[in-house]
């Protein structure tokens, strides 16, 4: 029994080793994600990539040279989006409705966090102001 539980022991640490963040080159992160970054970032160019790997797959975090940070899910999708003042979360990213409602209550707004969550989206702002909008980009919370 107890080599046993040992053996489980030393096979959980040996997992939970391999699910640390690793580096990674640029040019070795999935074609979907460099895709992604070009089309969507166009001129900026990948500083940091980052892989965790997860028991159902991989994980990335890829850091810009402009300081914009985009998170990808275990299907090389963004899932979360952090952007500096300079250059905001680009409008194609963001939902159209969504951007009708931040347009006409907030015009001059930028916005520099997109986050999918289960209920639909977050929303920063470079105010501080922090929206939360169902997958039907209808507002559901708002936060200072």
């Amino acid at each position: 029994m107890k080599q046993l539980l040992a053996v489980g022991i030393i096979a959980l640490v040996l997992l939970m080793a391999a699910c640390s963040d690793k580096p990674v080159a640029p040019e070795q992160l999935p074609e979907p994600i460099k895709a992604f970054i070009q089309q969507n970032f166009p001129g900026q160019t990948i500083s940091y990539a980052e892989k965790d790997a997860e028991l159902t797959g991989s994980k990335y975090d890829v850091v810009l040279n402009d300081g914009s940070r985009v998170e990808f899910d275990t299907d090389n999708v963004w899932d979360k989006i952090e952007c500096p003042l300079t250059n905001p979360v680009p409008t194609a990213l963001i939902p159209a409705p969504i951007v009708a409602h931040l347009q006409s209550q907030f015009p001059n707004a930028l916005i520099v966090k997109l986050d999918k969550e289960r209920y639909g989206y977050e929303v920063e702002l470079a105010n501080g102001l922090e929206m939360k909008f169902n997958k039907q980009g209808v507002l559901t919370e708002m936060d200072d």
